[in-house]
């Protein structure tokens, strides 16, 4: 499993703030905080993207790093992935993500 695949399966290497973060890019940071905000339906400013990835070493964004649910519960579990986890099938957290996401499911081995 690649380092940069997060808990949820999702591809850190691909995300725009990772991206930003590794390039010190501060018009990347803007775009994918009004991105972000759009989609989310939240104020988020260009400050908090900034991340290394979810299960890597270094910074985190605020929500990867503290209130992403997928992420708190595998620490919790101590599970590389969510495709480790014995409840992956009826996890409520995870399944919109699963939904919605061939390269989570194939991330997952699913």
């Amino acid at each position: 499993m690649k380092d940069l695949i997060a808990y949820c399966g999702l591809d850190c290497e691909t995300c725009d703030a990772r991206i930003a973060t590794i390039n010190n890019d501060d018009e990347l940071r803007k775009k994918t905080a009004a991105e972000w905000s759009r989609l989310n339906q939240v104020e988020i400013g260009p400050e908090a993207i900034n991340c290394t990835g979810c299960r890597v070493a270094g910074v985190k964004s605020p929500y990867c790093g503290n209130l992403c649910p997928i992420r708190q519960c595998a620490l919790k579990k101590n599970v590389a992935t969510c495709g480790q986890c014995d409840e992956m099938a009826k996890c409520e957290k995870l399944a919109p993500i699963v939904r919605n996401n061939e390269s989570v499911r194939k991330n997952l081995h699913l």
